[in-house]
């Protein structure tokens, strides 16, 4: 159902690259699935068990009006036999109001549109117990995935061919998928994440993830001792982006026929771009986590005139 062996690391050549003293390789766990792709599958996967071993009808989540991983979620339960429902953010929207939407829809998620104040309750623990009276049957999962079994979904992205990279990238929301790399790198690998919001306070948020999975604190400080962030290039914020960040992902897709998205991996394209041309890397091997989101940036690319997915 999900291909996790068609998440291949390939050598990634432009002109950009070219002459460079190092080699640059992508990791394509956006292969996986054409909706429950990258990162969405692994922070699925053990919450789609413990919702089947929990004889649960189904999952209950929440996402944005352009969710990828709602669409992941509903895609899911659908191929597994599950119920879905999604918490949206605007009361405004309905399942017409963009393709994200209308995909869940079709995939037979049940949506339900909530205030931008209401959304804002979504982690508070009285909220899940409403929502457990008011939808007793199903499994909730956070945003994004963000528990304790997306961590550990995340934790598979890293294999012994990963693990061999000196520094690795990936973009980051709810950081579910970067306290999982975290966890799993050796101590020689430097992992950098690329925060997709304004203003986020990254590595606090890796901390306080880690902490609600139970990581010893002393522990959860030496793996942050060797993340670095790259905040500058969030484009504006979350789903923002520029002239420019597209630009530069059309120039990416033309010369590597690999597609990105101007929410998550293209602002990953721009902030290793940026690294490198202000460091000397010699001999360095460095990988990018594709991370999914395709369908989402297939939307944006239409609506903007680009080619970039």
């Amino acid at each position: 159902m999900f291909a996790i062996e068609k998440s291949v690391v390939q050598c990634i050549t432009t002109k950009a690259t070219n002459n460079a003293s190092f080699e640059l390789f992508i990791k394509r766990d956006d292969l996986i699935h054409p909706l429950v792709s990258g990162n969405k599958w692994r922070k699925l996967k053990y919450n789609l068990a413990q919702a089947i071993n929990g004889k649960c009808e189904g999952i209950l989540t929440f996402g944005g009006a352009y969710s990828n991983h709602l669409l992941a979620t509903a895609s899911a339960c659908r191929e597994s036999g599950l119920r879905s429902v999604g918490i949206v953010r605007g009361d405004e929207l309905t399942p017409q109001s963009n393709p994200i939407l209308s995909k869940c829809a079709e995939l037979g998620m049940e949506l339900v549109f909530v205030s931008r104040d209401e959304y804002a309750l979504r982690d508070d623990k009285l909220y899940w117990e409403k929502c457990t009276i008011d939808f007793p049957k199903l499994f909730i999962v956070p945003e994004g995935g963000a528990n304790y079994y997306g961590i550990i979904g995340c934790q598979e992205i890293v294999d012994d061919e990963v693990a061999s990279f000196d520094h690795v990238f990936v973009a980051q929301g709810t950081t579910t998928t970067s306290c999982g790399l975290a966890l799993s790198l050796p101590l020689n690998t430097t992992l950098h994440v690329v925060p997709v919001l304004k203003g986020f306070d990254a590595l606090d948020a890796m901390r306080q993830l880690l902490r609600k999975a139970q990581i010893d604190a002393d522990y959860i400080e030496d793996m942050l001792s060797r993340v670095v962030v790259h905040d500058e290039a969030h484009f504006g914020g979350y789903g923002k982006y520029t002239p420019e960040l597209l630009d530069q992902m059309e120039r990416f897709f033309a010369e590597t026929q690999i597609p990105v998205d101007p929410v998550y991996t293209g602002k990953v394209i721009v902030a290793i771009q940026d690294w490198y041309s202000r460091h000397a890397m010699k001999d360095s091997r460095i990988l990018f986590i594709h991370t999914g989101g395709i369908e989402g940036g297939r939307s944006i690319a239409k609506r903007e005139g680009r080619i970039f997915a």
